[in-house]
């Protein structure tokens, strides 16, 4: 079987919901159906929190990030760190926490930097899709954060399988875009139960065309693709580093500009990207 063949065999089984997730996963799935339960109280909440390492210390580092601590009062525990964020955030981290396990069985160095590498660029589009959010588009900040998050989900699913195929991540990149990346990722998605107006947004980064200026969701997140400093290693070609470089791509905005919004958020952008990859 080549690897286009691969690639469809997977989005199939994507598409009809017959997904491998390592157990883990599948826990915080139920820790993500627990918190959109308007009755979950703010005390059950950091309790399932603190159940999960990884969960509990990236939820704290979240809330003190320059995005979320604006007092400079830093907090050192779970209940403070839910309550200065809010469910809605609380969901988003629980969403990266499920991105990366779906990686966490890895046992082959190659993929696991893969996996590590699209976890940084995945975090750096989230702080930037989040900054932009509240300085350029005003959209939803919180969603737009959620977004970046999950953007790459069919590509951690795509590497969480490729020990059962060697070779699979070997060859053209484009063969990821044409193939697998829009089918297995909706199959991915929609597993995970992300919302429709999130997954309009993915989609529309998926077909590459925004407006300038950004207006929409889909364009926060396509911009802060374009403008992530680390890009996906399912996208880069041998002897390419970036897509395309922050200073080609510059606006006016409410009498300033893309690049200067982006300077005056760097310690924001910088302290949120590092939060999410504790």
């Amino acid at each position: 079987m080549d690897r286009l063949e691969i690639f469809r065999e997977i989005a199939t089984q994507a598409s009809k919901g017959e997904l491998t997730f390592p157990a883990n996963v599948n826990a915080s799935l139920k820790l993500q159906q627990a918190l959109e339960d308007p009755d979950c109280h703010i005390d059950a909440a950091a309790k399932m929190v603190m159940a999960e390492p990884l969960l509990s210390a990236r939820t704290v580092a979240i809330a003190n990030s320059a995005a979320y601590n604006r007092s400079n009062n830093e907090i050192t525990n779970v209940k403070a760190a839910v309550s200065r964020l809010g469910f809605r955030t609380l969901k988003s981290m629980v969403a990266s926490v499920i991105v990366r396990q779906l990686n966490s069985k890895l046992t082959d160095p190659a993929l696991k930097a893969k996996a590590a590498q699209l976890w940084e660029h995945s975090a750096h589009v989230a702080a930037l899709a989040q900054v932009i959010a509240k300085r350029v588009t005003k959209v939803d900040a919180d969603t737009a954060m959620f977004a970046g998050i999950v953007h790459e989900v069919g590509g951690f699913y795509l590497i969480s399988r490729a020990e059962e195929y060697p070779g699979l991540l070997d060859g053209d990149p484009e063969d990821w875009v044409e193939y697998g990346e829009k089918l297995i990722g909706r199959g991915v998605l929609k597993k995970l139960g992300v919302p429709d107006g999130v997954m309009t947004a993915v989609e529309a980064l998926w077909h590459g065309v925004r407006a300038i200026p950004p207006e929409t969701l889909g364009d926060t997140l396509l911009l802060a693709n374009d403008l992530a400093r680390v890009v996906s290693p399912l996208h880069q070609k041998e002897g390419v580093t970036i897509k395309q470089t922050a200073a080609a791509i510059n606006f006016e905005v409410d009498g300033g500009t893309l690049h200067s919004i982006l300077a005056d958020s760097e310690e924001e952008i910088e302290s949120l990207t590092a939060a999410l990859l504790v």
